[in-house]
């Protein structure tokens, strides 16, 4: 394997940790699609396991031995490992997890090819906290739903963050970038999807009572593919997004609680819909 030691930081191949912002990663000029980084074995295993290419990683004293193992593919890739106060001198954090590695980021794939297929996917428009996002990723990816689609401004899924709170499944959950509602509507539309807008209006449906319906419809043999789609803290979802629902949802709250935070969200009615 490629170990390479390292007493001081000058060393070119160091690039993709030093201090870099998710931003500049994602817009690395020598990169085709940009650069992410997977923090734990365990969120690089999934990278490596979707066909991810890496690049280079940092391995923190026993971890080099676990950082070996899951390159045993992937020979060429350097294994840099130093002093752990080296390390954080570098990336400008503790490296708590024992390795970070990074990696190309892949092509988006076409809308049309992930909603192919697939019964219930969620849309998450304007959500610009990654951990919100990583989150809602992890949810999905755990409770059941088939895919992500996800709205220009909303935070990226490969950021550091978004990548480490979703435990790697953003990597896993099928996702691309959702265009503006008009086409979007459209593309849902066409693809026969029911779009379920989660929202605050006076008009909004009880969650209970929208996945009873889904239940009947089954079992009378139809199989509607719903779209829920998902709001920014604090603002909620757009007017856009609302006009562009067939039905807009509400989950039942108590004591007085109007809402739920959107990653918690999520989970309850991707629970609610899944199942």
């Amino acid at each position: 394997m490629n170990i390479v030691p390292i007493t001081e930081l000058s060393d070119a191949r160091l690039t993709d940790f030093a201090h870099r912002t998710d931003v500049a990663l994602k817009h690395d000029q020598k990169t085709r699609h940009g650069i992410y980084i997977a923090e734990s074995a365990l969120v690089m295993e999934r990278a490596l396991h979707a066909g991810h290419l890496p690049r280079a990683v940092l391995s923190l004293g026993g971890s080099t031995r676990e950082a070996e193992r899951l390159l045993a593919h992937h020979p060429e890739v350097p294994i840099f490992t130093g002093p752990g106060e080296l390390l954080a001198e570098l990336t400008g954090y503790e490296l708590h997890r024992g390795l970070i590695a990074s990696f190309h980021r892949p092509p988006l794939p076409d809308p049309r090819d992930i909603l192919a297929g697939a019964r219930l996917v969620v849309v998450i428009e304007n959500v610009a906290d990654p951990t919100n996002v990583g989150a809602i990723f992890r949810s999905v990816g755990a409770i059941g739903a088939d895919a992500v689609l996800v709205t220009q401004r909303c935070s990226d899924p490969f950021y550091r963050r978004s990548i480490r709170v979703s435990m790697g499944t953003v990597l896993q959950v099928p996702w691309t970038r959702f265009p503006e509602w008009g086409s979007g509507r459209a593309l849902l539309a066409e693809t026969g999807f029911h779009v379920a807008a989660l929202a605050l209006t006076e008009d909004a449906v009880s969650l209970r009572d929208f996945s009873a319906e889904q239940e009947a419809l089954t079992r009378a043999g139809v199989t509607r593919r719903v779209a829920l789609v998902l709001g920014a803290e604090g603002s909620g979802l757009t007017d856009e997004a609302i006009g562009a629902a067939d039905s807009v949802v509400q989950i039942p709250m108590r004591h007085g609680i109007d809402s739920l935070n959107v990653a918690a969200a999520s989970a309850v009615a991707i629970w609610a819909l899944g199942t």
